[in-house]
């Protein structure tokens, strides 16, 4: 079993899900590697996706970033007055565009990145730090120049996190058989991102009209509408001084009451998201891809190239090897509608009686000093693609409430 950090990751997907030895050599691995420091750029590469999302809130399934990585963090200023004026879903494709120009940026290598609705954090190994500063300043300039959205961005190595007095752990998260996402823990992506918000190693903005690699993402998909009563967006993190261990019973034990719903509670259908003509999202993806262009004309292009598309899906006819209706189950299996960054965020599909047991478990755990949390309610889930090829399972699509979702959950945080 000393191979196991390195099995491909469909492969063991399988091999967990159904052997109770691969899942206690996997928990003995990831142990090993807490306590080993990785120092080289192999580091996310050698971490075996877990399937089972309730096993993240067990500490034993992170390994410690290496301390010569370098910790990225974007977000966009007065995402709440943005949000107020309407603009949830360009506040969301700025966050995604963080992810997209990064994985474009690597040349699609893996690395840990996670999506936070109104921005998005990541980490890459030092040889990719001036990389990572390019793509930073300019999807800054690009914000700014295409959209008026003024995004803050920043890069610390995770040493100088250490050294501040926190920590930076990573698991990988396989959603699907085709995609995992990273999740982080340690506290050292929250301090950074503070630590960006007072100004410090922030990034400065690229020249003006320099862009950013944006090609694959997109915002095709209509919104969700809720099943079971609402879409709810959950945030809660440890509080400052909580015992060692406590927040992790508490994001057990939400995940064990979101487990309780249809489909955990997923907010997209397992047939895939409802798709229209023309799209609502059609201005925005002009804005996204139009790479300097004329926008009316980019936006009449995709307006046509959409109708093709919206053809296919309504009629489930394929087209090469494009099958619509695989691609639809696909995007629901992959979307990351829970996550850990730093602490526990959800977007479920939620019915009250569940919605009320896990604001109770929440106050409770407030109540005793362990959580902050914070909870918005809205009627539909938006996505946001990142798809680099249609042709293979390994599209990315970033999950939230349709109306402020994780922002104005933020915004409400009780502790």
């Amino acid at each position: 079993m000393s191979c196991l950090p390195v099995l491909h990751k469909h492969v063991y997907y399988v091999a967990y899900a159904s052997n109770p030895r691969v899942r206690r050599a996997y928990g003995k691995q990831m142990k090993d590697l807490a306590m080993t420091h990785l120092s080289d750029a192999q580091f996310y590469d050698r971490l075996a996706p877990v399937p089972d999302f309730a096993r993240l809130a067990d500490p034993a399934c992170f390994a410690r970033v290496p301390n010569d990585w370098v910790l990225g963090t974007a977000d966009i200023v007065d995402s709440t007055g943005e949000i107020a004026c309407g603009r949830y879903k360009t506040v969301n494709m700025v966050g995604a565009a963080v992810i997209s120009a990064m994985t474009n940026a690597m040349g699609g290598r893996a690395f840990p990145f996670v999506f936070g609705g109104d921005g998005a954090g990541f980490a890459v190994p030092p040889e990719h730090e001036a990389t990572a500063r390019d793509t930073l300043a300019a999807l800054r300039r690009w914000a700014e120049e295409e959209l008026s959205i003024e995004l803050r961005a920043a890069l610390v190595t995770v040493e100088r996190v250490r050294r501040a007095g926190h920590d930076l752990l990573v698991a990988r998260h396989a959603a699907s058989p085709g995609v995992d996402y990273a999740m982080f823990s340690g506290g050292g992506l929250a301090w950074a991102e503070t630590a960006m918000k007072a100004g410090s190693s922030l990034v400065p903005p690229a020249s003006p009209g320099v862009q950013p690699d944006l090609t694959g993402l997109s915002c095709r998909w209509s919104n969700a509408r809720a099943c079971n009563g609402m879409i709810l967006s959950l945030v809660a993190e440890p509080a400052p001084g909580a015992p060692v261990g406590s927040f992790q019973r508490v994001a057990r034990h939400i995940t064990a009451l979101s487990e309780g719903l249809s489909r955990a509670g997923h907010p997209l259908p397992e047939a895939g998201p409802p798709i229209t003509w023309p799209p609502p999202g059609l201005t925005l993806d002009a804005h996204v891809s139009r790479k300097g262009g004329n926008l009316m004309l980019h936006r009449a292009r995709l307006l046509g190239q959409n109708l093709l598309i919206w053809l296919l899906f309504r009629t489930g006819i394929r087209l090469g090897r494009f099958e619509p209706d695989h691609y639809a189950r696909a995007v629901s299996q992959n979307a990351d509608f829970r996550k850990m960054d730093d602490g526990l965020k959800m977007t479920l599909d939620c019915d009250d009686a569940t919605r009320a047991r896990i604001e109770a478990a929440l106050e409770e755990a407030r109540a005793a000093g362990l959580i902050r949390y914070g909870l918005h309610v809205q009627d539909e889930a938006m996505v946001t693609c990142f798809v680099p090829s249609a042709m293979t399972d390994d599209h990315v699509h970033f999950v939230d409430g349709a109306a402020g979702g994780y922002a104005r959950a933020a915004a409400a945080m009780r502790g």
